[in-house]
């Protein structure tokens, strides 16, 4: 990765709220076309750390660049370029899935085509269906569409699979493995260590505003065993989670 451009760069940044400091001089690069994760429990600054990186929120001090623009001189560069996920509150419940982005390009002051959207996240027979009628992976799957509208050359992914079932958190992973073999630099940020294990290529684990670990998943676990660490259970080639994919099929699933 380190031949490739850094998409992301962050130095010494900190952000205080009063007494309080949430992020304490975090450091790290985002190289193109990596997938890469920022894990931590919740309040460890992680969601700070990306608000401040996508120009939603003030930093104390300390720089940070997204693809050689500054937030501090280039915020509005900076939003042409990146596609952030929205929460669901994010959307109005009674419009459909085209109305939804068509307003949404409206906002991005871009043409899109909305069934071409739906179609990258399997959604066109959906095209007519309001927003509040989605099952969860759909609703999850419709917002990372929205994050592709401008062809962003970074997207920002908030905890993208929480509350799927298993097929639908399997699909979603490999939807965000084919955003990245487009040429898009995907930052995730999630819970499921096994879902950042399959798909960033790397990770910073970051805990108390502070980054205690930053590598491979793979190097990171053989730092772990070389530590004699060793599982209590043997660790077997498939987990529950295969069986239930394999009995139950992994096309995409309407409820």
């Amino acid at each position: 990765m380190q031949d490739k451009q850094a998409m992301i760069r962050v130095k010494d940044l900190v952000k205080k709220y009063d007494d309080f400091t949430a992020v304490k001089g975090l450091s790290f690069d985002v190289f193109e076309g990596e997938i890469f994760g920022l894990l931590g429990p919740n309040g460890a600054g992680k969601t700070t750390t990306l608000e401040i990186i996508e120009t939603l929120r003030q930093k104390t001090s300390g720089e940070v660049f997204v693809n050689g623009l500054s937030i501090d001189r280039d915020a509005h560069a900076i939003k042409q370029i990146i596609g952030v996920q929205l929460q669901a509150a994010g959307y109005y419940p009674n419009l459909n899935l085209i109305e939804l982005l068509e307003l949404f390009s409206g906002l991005y002051g871009v043409k899109a085509k909305p069934m071409e959207m739906l179609e990258k996240v399997n959604l066109q027979e959906k095209a007519k269906a309001r927003y509040k009628a989605l099952s969860g992976g759909q609703k999850q799957r419709f917002s990372i569409a929205t994050t592709l509208i401008n062809s962003p050359k970074i997207v920002f992914l908030d905890e993208p699979t929480t509350g799927l079932d298993p097929q639908a958190r399997r699909n979603l992973w490999q939807l965000i493995g084919e955003i990245r073999e487009s040429g898009t630099t995907v930052v995730l940020t999630t819970h499921y260590m096994d879902e950042a294990e399959q798909l960033c290529d790397r990770v910073a684990f970051v805990e108390r505003g502070e980054i205690i670990a930053l590598d491979t998943p793979d190097q990171l676990i053989d730092n772990l065993l070389k530590t004699g660490f060793e599982r209590k259970k043997e660790v077997k080639g498939a987990n529950l989670e295969d069986v239930f994919i394999h009995l139950t099929g992994q096309e995409w699933r309407e409820g």
